[in-house]
């Protein structure tokens, strides 16, 4: 009598222990299945999109792109690119231009401002971009450009903003967050040569160097435009360093690597 009142006591508390533990399951993969649902969320306003997005730009910059978190370069979002020298920001303007030739392939427009613009419109037909579907606005003063720059990126309408500012602070930097949150516009922050580097709200920190070309045997020139590029710090991803050159219209990604040019070198040959 007493084994029996054991062994049914014994199936109770089994039953019981499976409950618990079932529920117990139960609440981790709820909850696991909301935290999973709020990080989407929250990575989706700041510009990282998932692959089975309905409508996914295709930049080419192949390794590069699974640096991003759900591998997908974050368009809607703003990045920041860091030249201390003019040889990197000629380097910068040129890999900028090959992003903006996707972006702009929707028919939408661009605006680039500045205040002591360098770029040579018509050399952007080099990435399949018209020149005059870039706005470009030039500045005469350093404290208006800011102000400009986030005006801009709440144009739905456009489809990249490019900003060369030298100095930004993190309370600006957000702003300029908040403005492509609202718009979905991509931004690009260009700082040539800055004072000081410190932590802004961007998606991205990136520093493009230049590469030694490669001819092809026999053919004459200079070669396809490359690039050493290095994504210093990326929001919930990986930073790394990559080369990529920019042939037959898209980018292409180098594994071998090519020499970087020292830039008395390259100001020397032009």
């Amino acid at each position: 009598m007493y084994c029996y009142y054991w062994c049914q006591r014994f199936d109770i508390n089994y039953i019981k222990c499976s409950q618990l533990i079932l529920n117990t399951v139960k609440q981790a993969v709820e909850k696991s299945e909301l935290i999973a649902k709020l990080q989407k969320e929250i990575l989706s306003l700041q510009g990282f999109r998932t692959a089975s997005d309905d409508k996914r730009l295709q930049f080419g910059l192949g390794p590069l792109e699974n640096a991003f978190p759900n591998h997908v370069f974050p368009t809607g979002a703003v990045h920041e690119f860091i030249s201390p020298g003019t040889a990197e920001a000629a380097a910068t303007t040129g890999f900028l231009a090959g992003m903006l030739g996707t972006l702009m392939q929707d028919k939408k427009s661009c605006v680039w401002i500045s205040t002591h613009r360098t770029i040579f419109p018509p050399g952007l037909k080099v990435f399949g971009i018209e020149p005059d579907r870039i706005i470009f606005i030039d500045l005469n003063k350093e404290k208006d450009l800011l102000w400009t720059v986030e005006e801009a990126l709440k144009c739905e309408a456009l489809a990249a903003v490019v900003a060369e500012v030298k100095e930004i602070s993190l309370t600006e930097s957000r702003r300029l967050q908040l403005a492509v949150e609202r718009s979905r516009v991509t931004g690009f922050l260009h700082r040539c040569n800055p004072n000081k580097i410190e932590n802004i709200a961007c998606v991205s920190r990136w520093q493009i160097r230049p590469i030694s070309s490669e001819l092809e045997p026999g053919m004459p020139g200079v070669g396809h435009p490359r690039w050493d590029v290095q994504l210093l710090k990326v929001r919930n991803g990986t930073a790394g360093s990559w080369q990529l050159q920019w042939a037959d219209g898209r980018f292409e990604h180098i594994p071998v690597l090519s020499k970087i040019l020292p830039s008395a070198y390259i100001k020397k040959t032009g």
